[in-house]
């Protein structure tokens, strides 16, 4: 885990489609958990909440400055996210979203086709509700 340099795809936008354990965008298939960063779209190493830590985090705390919202889809459920993290997220400035993932993901879209300041964390679904 940790920080991965170089971005499955090198800008930020929009998912096309998600569930069977993966999603598309910008024409490209990606299985797994994605990372939509200002800087690119990343494979992120999560595969359920309880992976979501500091470590699990670090791109976003990196590119904090350049995000104002940040989106965390949990899968198909809704869970807390550890106070600590909210915390430390809050201190720089991004306001924390955790809600399902398909949720996530529409209100990212909507957000990035509005130009404003959003990421992603987005944990990769079998099934679409």
């Amino acid at each position: 885990m940790g920080l991965i340099e170089t971005p499955h795809y090198p800008a930020q936008v929009g998912i096309d489609a998600y569930g069977n354990g993966g999603f598309r965008f910008a024409g490209i298939s990606h299985r797994g958990s994605l990372l939509c960063l200002p800087k690119g779209m990343f494979a992120w190493d999560v595969a359920a909440v309880a992976d979501i830590t500091a470590e699990t985090l670090a791109q976003v705390f990196a590119a904090a400055d350049d995000i104002d919202v940040l989106l965390i889809g949990l899968g198909p459920d809704i869970a807390a996210i550890p106070r600590d993290l909210r915390d430390a997220l809050r201190e720089r400035k991004v306001i924390v979203e955790a809600v399902n993932t398909g949720s996530a993901i529409r209100t990212y879209n909507v957000l990035l086709a509005e130009e404003r300041a959003v990421a992603a964390a987005l944990i990769a679904v079998d099934r679409v509700r």
